[in-house]
């Protein structure tokens, strides 16, 4: 025994020998390690990608998604690994996934973030209605998007004739509530927005009729909204049922154009977006749009089938290295729209 502890005493004093051992002892760790980090980087994974080409603001289905192998080492942070993470949401604005494309994070977004969301609520022959209304109507911001009201209409003012009143449109779903400038009065908490406009998806012949209603302020007509199910205080005014009220509208009213006033004279419609287009490489088209907008109406512009963007000055500019469409808009506090649109050639 005390020869074997001796052996190992003048094995440990060699220094050539310690040192070479050390060595050793570290090219192990290392090359062990080394293997470690090579086995994690290439073992395969499964994450989803693109089944087919999918179009932006198109609503990603299971059918679209796969799920293949991958090397952990070209999957980055930004890529999302769980199909359910995925199916049943959008693909982002102006964001192609091409076939056998990974998902991003910044590519695939809720179907409430698409700036134009409300659209894809609106059932196939209803058509858009933005109702006015104010802090004092929507009974201090307190109707959302979701809820449902019936929409009561009052006739006269009270002094030189008797106020009628009654129930115009029932049980109507709302689809957003925006401000003066178009935007969502709930999307941002650190801003206090005031609403100005209910939007609903209303059938053509309801649009139509509320329209028309809009227009008799002269008559002491009042559209305001009540949540569903609600009650209203009728003492002092004789209550006219919905059959009624329609038939007052018609007797007071001739036929109104719905939709779009697209591509009309300025003269005949003062309200309507004009186009200016110089460049030639770059083609700059400059927008006017009448005075008021962000306070008596609300303007937008959309390039292309892109976001429609919100104008609060008189004019905007948009820039073309293509052929394409700007379409601008102006919709007044009743509703009515006035459209135009500008194709934008090259030689």
């Amino acid at each position: 025994m005390n020869n074997i502890i001796a052996t190992v005493q003048r094995f440990l004093k060699n220094k050539n020998i310690v040192t070479l051992l050390g060595v050793m002892i570290i090219l192990v760790l290392l090359y062990f390690g080394y293997s470690s980090q090579i086995n994690r980087a290439v073992e395969p994974r499964q994450v989803p990608v693109a089944a087919e080409t999918i179009q932006p603001r198109t609503e990603i289905t299971d059918d679209m998604v796969k799920l293949i192998d991958m090397p952990n080492i070209s999957i980055s942070s930004n890529v999302i690994t769980s199909k359910n993470s995925i199916v049943g949401k959008y693909t982002n604005v102006n964001s192609v996934v091409p076939a056998g494309s990974m998902f991003y994070t910044d590519t695939v977004i809720e179907q409430s973030q698409l700036p134009d969301s409300i659209f894809l609520k609106v059932k196939k022959g209803e058509m858009i209605y933005q109702f006015p209304v104010s802090m004092k109507t929507t009974f201090g911001n307190s109707i959302f998007p979701g809820n449902f009201v019936d929409i009561y209409m009052k006739i006269g003012d009270g002094e030189n004739e008797r106020i009628m009143l009654g129930k115009l449109v029932e049980n109507v779903e709302v689809l957003a509530v925006r401000d003066s400038s178009g935007r969502d009065v709930f999307e941002n908490t650190s801003e206090s927005r005031q609403p100005a406009y209910l939007l609903f998806g209303l059938p053509e012949e309801i649009n139509l009729l509320l329209q028309k209603a809009s227009y008799m302020s002269r008559l002491g007509v009042e559209l305001y909204p009540i949540p569903h199910g609600g009650t209203i205080s009728t003492e002092g005014a004789t209550e006219l049922s919905t059959q009624q009220l329609v038939d007052y509208i018609e007797a007071h009213s001739v036929n109104l154009p719905t939709g779009s006033v697209t591509n009309q004279s300025t003269e005949s419609d003062p309200l309507l977006p004009t186009f200016t287009t110089t460049g030639t490489k770059t083609k700059r088209v400059t927008i006017v749009f009448p005075v008021g907008c962000g306070s008596d109406y609300t303007c937008t512009y959309q390039k292309d089938t892109g976001r429609e963007t919100t104008v609060t000055s008189e004019s905007a500019r948009v820039s073309f290295s293509k052929a394409g469409t700007v379409t601008a808009t102006v919709v007044e506090g009743n509703g009515t729209t006035h459209t135009a649109s500008e194709d934008v050639t090259f030689d």
